[in-house]
């Protein structure tokens, strides 16, 4: 599905990310990561068709220097997924203006500008491209805690479906999933939360957490040409969440 293209992704140290990393490479494709924990490089010593470079996504000088790099390596990156995020669980009168700024650094402007940098890079080279941004289905439906949060993704929404709208015409696709509550590194962490935990389940049609997996999938297909008349969509993986 991705054989030959080469794409970057954001925040592959653990989580959703780790899991769309090591299934790009399964599709044949070839993967430039940025993590910011330097303790998560070495487990990617093992994988093949992958670079991954320790930095912060607030900081667009990672993205300048991966794209660099490509061009040493004689690749074109053709796709990028926005994966990095930080969630943020306070009570709405706590959530200062300097902590809900340092949220929307990491979960939208840092988003902003590296799609800003990637449209410039994809017009010069005069090729097509594919963005995926990972959102939540917080973004959409209202959570006690997670205002600030909630609105760093809600923001992505209208992000991506402008983005797509106005790049339409330089052949660059956009487009946006929203996970819900899918196994990753907290999930067993949560699960000890027995009466929140049994909340979720109650209010999940299919009655289970995702596997990061079937996140990983939906990501493969939408950085691919197999979904190449697809573009400014909002698509919820989350059991039946929000549709109930």
């Amino acid at each position: 599905m991705l054989n030959n293209k080469t794409i970057l992704v954001t925040g592959v140290g653990k989580g959703l990310g780790y899991d769309m990393l090591n299934t790009i490479v399964s599709y044949n494709g070839f993967v430039y990561g940025i993590t910011r924990s330097k303790s998560d490089i070495k487990k990617f010593k093992k994988i093949k068709n992958c670079k991954v470079f320790f930095g912060d996504v607030t900081n667009t000088k990672i993205f300048e220097k991966i794209i660099k790099q490509s061009e040493n390596d004689e690749r074109t990156i053709s796709g990028l997924v926005n994966n990095a995020g930080e969630r943020q669980r306070l009570n709405f009168n706590n959530i200062s203006k300097n902590k809900l700024k340092k949220l929307f650094e990491i979960n939208f402007f840092s988003v902003f500008e590296n799609m800003k940098i990637f449209s410039n890079y994809l017009k010069k080279k005069k090729i097509s491209g594919s963005i995926v941004n990972i959102g939540s289905i917080v973004g959409n439906n209202g959570f006690s805690e997670l205002t600030g949060y909630a609105s760093s993704k809600t923001a992505l929404i209208g992000l991506t479906k402008s983005y797509a709208v106005e790049m339409a015409k330089d052949n660059i696709r956009a487009n946006l999933i929203n996970p819900g509550f899918i196994k990753t590194s907290y999930f067993n962490k949560f699960k000890k939360r027995k009466k929140l935990y049994d909340w979720t389940i109650s209010r999940i049609p299919q009655k289970r957490w995702g596997n990061p997996n079937e996140i990983s999938q939906l990501t493969c297909f939408l950085l691919s040409d197999l979904s190449s008349y697809i573009t400014g969509t909002s698509i919820n993986i989350d059991g039946g969440w929000t549709g109930s």
